[in-house]
C-alpha cells in the first residue's frame, strides 16, 4: 500500500458519500467526520537489561453522543495516529448500528511485542493504561483486546487502574479472563455474529443452510468459531484458509479436524484436511452461496472482484472488501453483509460483558448467545429491509442507519456551551 494512503482519509470519504446521500445538515458533518478526542502518551519501560525504552501510544475517542467509548488496543509496528483515529470512527458506527450506548474509540502502541520478555510486556502494558487513565474509565471509555493483545494484557489493564483508584473495576475493560469478570460467550461472540449474519442472509435468499455451500478465509478465532457454528448448522464448507494456505473440498471440509491459529506450515488447514491445496485467489475465486473473508483488510480488491462467483459474501474481518470491489459487487448483484454489521458480535458481547461487570451479575453463555442473536438478526433485518427499499447496498443502508443515531445524539445534546 503506498505511502500516501491514510485510512482515516478513507473513512472521511465513506462518511462523505453517506452524509450526502442522507443530506445530513452540514454543521453536524463537521462534527462527525473528526475525533473528539485524541491522546498521544510516552511510555517509558524499563527493559530487562536494566535500561530504558520508550514507546509511542495513542488513544482515541471519536465520538462519545451515544455513551462512553469503546474500543480496541492492538500493540503493532503498523500502530499510528492516522490508524487510530479511522478505527474509532468506523467503532463508532459499528457501536450506533449495533444499537449498544457505545461511542467510537481506539488505541495502540508502536511496539514489536515479539522482541518483549513476559516481563517488559507487562510493564510497558500497565504504564500504556497508567498513562491513558486519565481519559479512561467504566463511564468514560472502555478499552477491549485487539491485535496482539489479549485477555491476560486486560487483566493487567484492569489491575493497574484498579489499584490507582483503590477499588476494583471490572468495568474498565472487557475481553478480561472469567475468572476477573469476563464474560461467557466472549471467545465466540464475532465467529458466531457471522454465523447468525450468514444463516439471516441465507434465508431472505431462499437457500437452505443445509443446502448452502460456504468458503470461509482465514482459520483464527474468527473464521474457525464461524466455520465449526455453520458446519453445525448442516452448512457444507467447502473451501477453507489460514496463514500457510487453502484448501478445497467440494464433499465438505469438518471444521473441527483443523487446529485454530496454526503456529507451522504441517498445521495448516491444507495439510490437516482432506482435499485439493489451492491459492488464495483460487479459494475467493470459489462457486460458492456464501465467502466469508474472515482474515485480513483488503482481499477483495479491483484485482479480483471480477473472479469472485460467490452469492453473499459476509464480511467477518475488519475491511476485507476495497471500495472498487464493493462498487463490483453491488453492479454484479451480490449480496454483501458489511463488516461493522456481520462482525459486530465481539463488540456486543463486550457490552453484555460490561452489563455484568458493572452490576456484578454474570450470565449464563446461553444467555449471552440468546442475547446476542437477537440483537444481531434485528441489527441484518432493519438494514436488508432499508437496502431494499431504497434499492441501496446494506453498506450504505447500514451506514445510513449508524451515521443518523450518532447525528440524532449529537443534535439532542446540543453544543456545550
Amino acid at each position: 500500500m503506498s505511502k500516501e494512503y491514510s485510512a482515516f482519509k478513507q473513512a472521511q470519504q465513506e462518511f462523505d458519500k453517506v452524509a450526502d446521500m442522507m443530506q445530513l445538515d452540514k454543521s453536524y458533518r463537521s462534527v462527525l467526520r473528526e475525533p473528539s478526542r485524541s491522546l498521544l502518551v510516552n511510555v517509558p519501560v524499563r527493559m530487562d537489561d536494566g535500561s530504558i525504552k520508550t514507546f509511542a501510544g495513542y488513544r482515541c475517542q471519536h465520538n462519545t453522543a451515544c455513551g462512553p467509548a469503546k474500543g480496541g488496543i492492538r500493540y503493532s509496528e503498523d500502530v499510528s495516529l492516522d490508524e487510530v483515529k479511522a478505527l474509532a470512527m468506523w467503532m463508532t458506527w459499528k457501536c450506533s448500528l449495533a444499537g449498544i450506548p457505545f461511542g467510537g474509540g481506539k488505541g495502540g502502541v508502536y511496539v514489536d511485542v515479539k522482541k518483549l520478555s513476559e516481563g517488559e510486556l507487562e510493564r510497558l502494558s500497565r504504564r500504556y493504561f497508567a498513562e491513558i487513565q486519565v481519559i479512561v474509565g467504566p463511564d468514560k471509555d472502555i478499552p477491549a483486546p485487539d491485535m496482539n493483545t489479549d485477555s491476560r494484557i486486560m487483566a493487567w489493564f484492569m489491575d493497574t487502574y484498579s489499584m490507582n483508584i483503590g477499588k476494583t473495576a471490572l468495568g474498565v475493560v472487557t475481553g478480561k479472563p472469567i475468572s476477573l469478570g469476563g464474560s461467557l460467550g466472549r471467545d465466540s461472540a464475532t465467529g458466531r455474529g457471522v454465523e447468525i449474519s450468514t444463516i439471516n442472509l441465507l434465508g431472505k435468499q431462499g437457500i437452505d443452510p443445509k443446502n448452502a455451500d460456504v468458503v470461509i478465509q482465514g482459520f483464527g478465532n474468527v473464521g474457525a468459531w464461524a466455520a465449526k457454528l455453520l458446519y453445525d448448522d448442516g452448512c457444507k464448507i467447502i473451501g477453507l484458509s489460514d496463514v500457510y494456505g487453502a484448501v478445497y473440498n467440494p464433499d465438505g471440509l469438518n471444521p473441527y479436524d483443523a487446529i485454530e491459529r496454526a503456529m507451522k506450515p504441517e498445521d495448516s488447514v491444507s495439510n490437516l484436511l482432506p482435499g485439493k491445496k489451492i491459492t488464495n485467489n483460487e479459494l475467493l475465486a470459489l462457486e460458492c452461496d456464501v465467502l466469508a473473508p474472515c482474515a485480513l483488510q483488503n482481499q477483495l480488491t479491483a484485482k479480483n472482484a471480477k473472479s469472485v462467483k460467490a452469492k453473499i459474501i459476509v464480511e467477518g474481518a475488519n475491511g476485507p472488501t476495497t471500495p472498487e470491489a464493493d462498487k463490483h459487487f453491488v453492479e454484479k448483484g451480490i449480496l454483501v453483509a458489511p463488516d461493522f454489521l456481520a462482525n459486530a458480535g465481539g463488540v456486543i458481547v463486550s457490552y453484555f460483558e460490561w452489563i455484568q461487570g458493572l452490576a456484578f451479575l454474570f450470565w449464563t453463555e446461553r444467555e449471552v448467545n440468546n442475547k446476542l442473536s437477537a440483537l444481531m438478526n434485528q441489527n441484518i433485518d432493519k438494514v436488508y429491509v432499508l437496502a431494499e427499499e431504497r434499492n441501496i447496498s446494506m453498506r450504505d443502508a447500514a451506514y445510513i442507519f449508524a451515521i443518523q443515531r450518532v447525528a440524532d445524539a449529537t443534535r439532542l445534546r446540543g453544543i456545550y456551551p
